[in-house]
């Protein structure tokens, strides 16, 4: 790998072994007085036949030894390092248990979570209800998305994208109307 430029972090240009060329961005944003790794860049791997995923080196320094798993939307998984999955359940807890659409949102992403340890060759075994819940078969794509990661089924991603790609001039009409752009 090279780096291309730096931007507070590095880009950097990888071929996998199939040919297909990735850039990821290893970001660290300054948050307060801390810095946080932000996870962008997309990546395609497989499930071996232990049924663990090896998760891109990139990710690996910002998600540590123990990361959080969970039932995603879009029937994706999300994966988030300790640290952050904190501060997601901290604001979970903060919403009203009161209020049905907010008991079955903490239902759906607190119970359908699961740490799970990063072994010494980076593999992570995926909980059989998260492979299930995904619709994960043997090719798989890692998603950074900020401050998480996102496990996806590479077929379903590639459905996924090729829908939002064609909405992304909309969406960021809509996103600039309301300031967020």
């Amino acid at each position: 790998m090279r780096a291309l430029r730096s931007l507070g972090g590095a880009v950097w240009i990888s071929a996998l072994r199939w040919g297909i060329v990735v850039y990821t961005l290893m970001q660290w944003e300054k948050v307060g007085n801390r810095r946080i790794m932000m996870f962008i860049g997309e990546y395609e791997h497989s499930l071996d036949e232990k049924k663990r995923i090896s998760l891109p080196k990139s990710f690996r320094t910002g998600l540590g030894k123990k990361v959080v798993m969970t039932r995603g939307l879009d029937n994706c998984l999300f994966v988030y390092s300790r640290a952050n999955w904190e501060k997601v359940a901290a604001k979970l807890q903060e919403l009203s248990f009161a209020q049905a659409d907010t008991r079955g949102f903490n239902r759906f992403i607190l119970s359908g979570a699961a740490e799970v340890e990063v072994d010494g060759a980076g593999r992570i075994l995926i909980p059989e209800h998260q492979k299930e819940f995904a619709g994960l078969k043997k090719n798989v794509v890692f998603a950074g998305v900020s401050d998480r990661v996102e496990v996806w089924d590479a077929e379903r991603w590639n459905t996924y994208k090729a829908r939002i790609e064609k909405q992304a001039d909309a969406l960021a009409e809509k996103l600039g109307e309301i300031g967020a752009l």
